[in-house]
């Protein structure tokens, strides 16, 4: 017991004096004698790994011992890094790595290794070097297919032969703002580039000198697949899916994927599937590795609330009728029949979709109802768990079935009046309305107050519409229907009002509200009208047209409405009309018009602009301007008045109506007047003339001279008409008085002549021509002749009966003397005829010869012989004319 004591004391004792013998080692300079020992230096692949031993004076420290590394390249110090070392761990091999950014074949690389303790150093005694792959005779570009992560900076070196010069080195698909190149040693440079961008699914090449010399480096990412759900579909087995990272390139940055320790083959799909012993919560995890790092998801579920059902197999449509179809289908998976379903069928057709709902326990069938007749429609089914609803299963093959026909839908029908017929419109059936080819629509219209008096008509399919002629002081009902093969479709009525009334206004009347269209179409808005009792109706033409109107209808308890048609055009002005919907004639509300799109109005609007002056003013007119050519609404017209290009008036008028501007207090000269037109856009429509200013004087002049000019047109053609008709308007305004005739039967004596007139002879003087008196009065004797009168109802001769007698006097000689004949040029003529008598001529008139005589006048003198007297009427039984000779005696003057 002693003994051992005394041996524990030595112990103690030689402890002591080792420490303080250390204590004591290098304090002059601050050298501490423990450090590393051993060292070596290997690479793996591109990483460095160091190893040493302390040295055995390290086990009498009692700290915690600091090593110092520092990695030189090419003598150049690039990293600097520090290991601990535990109480417990001295006397063992330590070991430290790292991986240089640039490629270990690029260049030699160093480590050296020192102890730091209580602010004492060890020298750098231990040292190693990785010498770097020396020159050939071809440049050489490491690192060779290295990966590398997008977004970090990637090294590579060039080693050239000995003596050849460096030209360039690059990565391709970079630009230079990301690339810098450097010299390290006299054969080798080093290119330094940030690395924004993946590779391809090939390597991106690193060129030296040319493109025959180079290095590939894969770009790409850690993985980064998220959102792990596991689910099952045949209640067997569990199904996990996730979504997959970002594509990257297959050779050296493929991803590797396990669940639960177990090996994905189709990890990259995003699916990996495995077999399940038992049901009920559990966790799920998912691990997924590439060359870059690894990353794990996990997901926690009871698979019995998470069914994914299979897509419904076979769906066929098993009984097909006009509006309705019976769809059946099986399951793969026998296990569904005992669950809770709800399956989705969606119905398209065309651009159409429709979808419905059915639950039940294992559906197999379903019925889907509101078809269209005659119509092709493809259907499809999807189905899912009603309770603990996870997803809907995938859309199950589609299935294309044709409904049968049947009877057309009803019309839309409307009315237009047009003149004094009333035009009776119908939209063309579409092919989901129609339901067959339509072979004709039908007519048919009443009065109101006589329903027993139908009328009907055919109408073609072809057309859309009929005119009809109604009576319009009176209501009339009109319906319309359509037949095809199925029958024919239900009557749409519409009653047709009386003409200007209430219901059908005069449009001519009727006040016109501005519309503003906007992107083709028109933003209709009206107010509230409490007649509309099953809604509105809007219906719209170019106005300047007479053309077929378009119409919508708009449900009740709406007041507006986007008014839109393919027929639209820029620059034409519509009409659009509102009417109330009643149970009876529609009712007219409202009426405007506007344009879709206004356009610019071109030059030369007016086409027929005239000037009129009035003493100093100048009034511009032109027509209205009709419709068609307003491409844009105008609201007024100005007129300037320019002299030689400078300004001297402009007026101007808001009246979008108006067809005159007048310039006013002009002076005589030159002036140019232009009509513009004023629209939204400015002014439009440009429109000069130009006009000399006329004085007052000048004027006067004028208008003299084309008064002169017009009273001796006006006279010159009076005379030339006068000319030309002479002879008529002779006989018109002075007739030709008749010259006696003397007969041949006057001239010689036989039945049928009368005596002729006997004048007494008297001296010829002139006193006693002076003292002639009163040759005739009526009713009275002269010289004691009396004219003798013969009834005029003296029966004729042989059988004669009721012939009318003429009661004739003879004409009187001519053998007056030729004193008297100077008083009296035709003294036969100034004498007065006893009414009912004419008269007679006494024979063949002479043509010339010894016995008689022409006078002057035109009369022929008697012969002696024939101024016997003759003092008693003689009547013929035999001649049908009955004459009067009567004396006419002169008086004679006193002997």
């Amino acid at each position: 017991m002693r003994r051992t004591i005394m041996i524990s004391w030595l112990l103690l004792f030689v402890s002591l004096f080792y420490q303080s013998t250390q204590d004591g080692i290098g304090k002059e300079k601050g050298v501490l004698h423990c450090g590393p020992q051993n060292m070596t230096l290997e690479k793996f692949d591109q990483m460095i790994l160091s190893t040493w031993q302390d040295d055995p004076s390290c086990f009498a420290l009692r700290d915690v011992l600091i090593y110092e590394l520092v990695v030189l390249i090419e003598d150049q110090e690039v990293h600097h890094d520090k290991l601990a070392v535990l109480h417990n761990q001295i006397g063992s091999t330590h070991s430290w790595s790292w991986t240089p950014y640039l490629a270990l074949e690029c260049a030699s690389h160093s480590v050296r290794i020192s102890l730091r303790y209580n602010n004492r150093t060890s020298p750098w005694t231990q040292e190693k070097t990785l010498p770097g792959r020396g020159a050939s005779k071809k440049p050489q570009v490491f690192p060779r297919d290295k990966v590398f992560e997008v977004g970090r900076h990637g090294n590579f070196c060039c080693i050239m032969p000995a003596g050849a010069v460096f030209n360039k080195m690059y990565m391709s698909g970079y630009n230079n703002s990301n690339m810098k190149t450097r010299k390290i040693n006299n054969q080798t440079y080093v290119l330094t580039v940030l690395l924004d961008q993946p590779s391809n699914n090939s390597c991106t090449n690193v060129i030296c000198q040319t493109s025959d010399y180079g290095a590939c480096a894969y770009i790409g990412y850690r993985p980064d697949d998220r959102d792990l759900q596991c689910e099952t579909q045949d209640l067997e087995s569990v199904d996990c899916l996730w979504t997959v990272g970002k594509e990257l390139p297959k050779r050296q940055l493929s991803t590797e994927y396990q669940l639960n320790g177990s090996d994905c083959p189709n990890g990259s799909k995003g699916r990996c599937s495995q077999r399940i012993q038992e049901v009920g919560e559990r966790t799920w995890t998912l691990t997924a590795k590439n060359n870059l790092g690894k990353r794990e998801l996990t997901d926690r579920a009871d698979l019995m609330k998470r069914v994914h059902m299979f897509a419904p197999e076979g769906v066929s449509a098993s009984a097909v009728n006009a509006r309705n179809v019976t769809l059946s289908w099986r399951w793969k998976v026998l296990r569904y029949s005992n669950l809770n379903i709800t399956c989705q069928v969606n119905v398209s057709h065309f651009e159409t979709n429709t979808m419905s709902e059915i639950f039940g326990v294992g559906l197999l069938s379903v019925v889907v109802t509101d078809l269209i007749p005659n119509w092709t429609y493809n259907v499809a089914v999807r189905c899912g768990t009603t309770e603990h609803f996870w997803k809907w299963s995938n859309w199950s093959a589609s299935v294309n079935f044709h409904t049968r026909g049947d009877v057309p839908d009803a019309l839309d029908v409307w009315m237009q009046a047009r003149d004094n017929q009333t035009v009776i419109i119908w939209k063309e059936p579409q092919s989901n309305e129609s339901h067959g080819d339509i072979l004709e629509y039908e007519v048919s219209w009443t009065e109101t107050a006589e329903r027993e008096r139908l009328n009907k008509t055919k109408v073609d399919h072809n057309f859309l519409s009929v005119s009809l002629t109604l009576d319009p002081t009176e209501e009339h009902i009109v319906t319309v229907s359509a037949r095809n093969i199925n029958g024919s479709s239900s009557p749409t009525t519409i009653v047709i009002p009386r003409r200007k009334s209430v219901f059908l206004p005069d449009i001519t009347n009727v006040e016109t509200d501005g519309i503003i269209g906007s992107d083709g179409g028109f933003n209709l808005s009206w107010s509230v009208s409490s007649a509309a009792s099953c809604g509105y109706v809007v219906d719209w033409c170019p106005a300047s047209e007479n053309c077929r109107v378009e119409w919508l209808k708009v449900p009740p308890n709406v007041t507006n409405t986007r008014v839109f048609s393919k027929s639209f055009k820029a620059g034409v002005r519509y009409s659009l009309s509102v009417y109330a919907c009643t149970n009876r004639a529609p009712v007219f509300l409202e009426r405007r018009e506007g344009y879709t799109e206004e356009k610019r109005i071109e030059d030369s609007l007016f086409q027929s602009l005239k000037w009129n002056q009035r003493d100093s003013d100048v009034e511009i007119s032109w027509e209205p301007v009709p419709l068609r050519n307003q491409p844009a609404f105008i609201y007024g017209y100005v007129l300037y008045v320019d002299n030689n290009n400078n300004k001297v008036l402009s007026v101007s008028t808001d009246d979008p109506k108006a067809s005159s501007l007048t310039a006013t207090n002009l002076n005589i000269n030159t002036y140019t007047f232009t009509v513009k037109a004023k629209t939204a856009a400015g002014e439009e429509g440009t429109t000069t003339i130009t006009a000399t200013l006329n004085s007052l004087t000048d004027n006067l002049i004028e208008i003299v001279c084309v008064s002169l000019v017009a009273v001796f047109g006006l006279l010159s053609l009076v005379t030339i008409l006068c000319f030309r008709h002479w002879s008529c308007i002779k006989h018109k305004v002075y007739p030709p008085i008749p010259t006696p005739v003397l007969r041949d039967k006057w001239l010689t004596t036989g039945e049928n002549r009368c005596h002729h007139l006997r004048v007494d002879q008297f001296p010829h003087s002139e006193a006693d021509v002076m003292d002639v008196p009163e040759l005739h009065k009526p009713g009275a004797p002269v010289n004691d002749y009396v004219i003798q009168n013969v009834s005029a109802h003296t029966q004729t001769e042989k059988g004669y009966y009721n012939q009318p007698v003429r009661n004739c006097i003879p004409q009187p000689s001519s053998a007056i003397h030729p004193p008297l004949r100077s008083l009296f040029p035709n003294p036969l003529y100034s004498l007065t005829m006893v009414p009912g008598y004419q008269w007679c001529s006494s024979g063949p008139e002479p043509q010339g010869g010894t016995h008689l005589e022409r006078s002057s006048d035109g009369y022929q003198p008697h012969s002696e012989a024939e101024r016997s007297s003759v003092n008693q009427t003689e009547v013929r039984p035999d001649s049908p004319i009955s004459c009067v000779s009567t004396y006419i005696l002169l008086p004679q003057s006193p002997q």
